[in-house]
């Protein structure tokens, strides 16, 4: 009873708290982009933070498992993923584009998680004979963790991709706007105008940042998710006798896993990295979702015990 009123406590403060930072988030990227409010919006995820550690603890020491056996705990997890990688950045003071990208990923997924629209699997139960194994931790530890990196490391890539459409469109106006004025007024207007003006060399700047970043961060990525694939396949040979039964989910970690290998083969070439590569992570992005919450939809196959209640199927 104690360990259910804390945890209940711990959820209520966590849902607040996103809640503030949301309206916190919104109000300095639509009316001011004050410092203090940004500062109160990083203290508020770090807040939250430990809120989540909390009721992750509180949950495993009340269910007596650790809370990674369904899609609420699951997504509670993610949320703490998503705060861990979001707190390093933080403390280091250098890293605000990664910041960028999981604070706000941390807080919707915290806030979708406590909103009371997966109410009815928000209590633990008993564990399915499948999950009762200490492969539990191993395996969907580092499989969530893999996704919240991917996820981080992908919303990198898409930026990126963003950043160099609006660059080079501006270039191509610029370009043809010079080539008619050259034309008809028979001047030469290059001195007066400045392709590498200090705009664009900064948004040149932040290209290349992006780009080191979303490499880095799915490369961590791709490392969770390998070992969570593997670790899968010993506890599945021990629960269900075979390595692999091309069940959904499974499937599915497998193409997730094989985009994202393209994206570091792409890497490896110079000419194919930056807008290339972060072609294939935007990809992969869409494949994580349909991996991780749109198989969980459908509710079929070994992995059917971490889909939605039957009122949402």
């Amino acid at each position: 009873m104690i360990f259910s009123t804390l945890e209940h406590i711990l959820t209520h403060i966590s849902f607040s708290i996103v809640s503030i930072v949301i309206t916190i988030h919104l109000i300095t990227f639509l009316v001011d982009e004050s410092v203090k409010l940004y500062d109160s919006s990083e203290k508020g995820i770090i807040v939250t933070f430990f809120c989540i550690t909390g009721l992750l603890v509180t949950r495993w020491i009340s269910s007596g498992h650790f809370p990674l056996s369904d899609l609420y705990e699951s997504l509670i997890f993610l949320s703490w993923s998503f705060s861990l990688i979001h707190i390093i950045p933080y403390f280091k003071k250098n890293v605000l584009i990664l910041s960028k990208i999981t604070g706000p990923s941390a807080i919707f997924t915290q806030g979708f998680a406590t909103s009371g629209i997966l109410t009815e699997i928000h209590q633990s139960g008993i564990l399915v004979p499948a999950l009762q194994s200490e492969w539990l931790i191993m395996h969907v530890s580092m499989m969530i963790l893999g996704y919240a990196a991917l996820l981080c490391g992908s919303l990198l890539s898409v930026a990126l991709l963003v950043i160099t459409f609006r660059k080079n469109r501006k270039l191509f106006y610029k370009s043809n706007g010079f080539l008619n004025e050259s034309f008809f007024l028979g001047e030469n207007v290059l001195e007066n105008t400045s392709f590498f003006s200090a705009k664009n060399y900064y948004r040149s700047q932040l290209i290349q940042q992006l780009d080191y970043w979303s490499y880095r961060v799915i490369s961590l990525g791709f490392t969770f998710l390998t070992i969570g694939i593997l670790s899968g396949a010993v506890w599945a040979n021990e629960a269900w006798g075979s390595y692999w039964n091309w069940d959904p989910k499974e499937t599915w970690a497998f193409i997730t896993w094989i985009v994202f290998a393209i994206y570091l083969h792409t890497r490896t070439n110079r000419n194919l990295r930056g807008a290339n590569s972060a072609i294939v992570a935007s990809i992969g992005f869409l494949i994580i979702w349909i991996c991780y919450f749109g198989v969980n939809l459908v509710g079929i196959g070994l992995h059917s015990y971490g889909s939605f209640p039957s009122t949402f199927n």
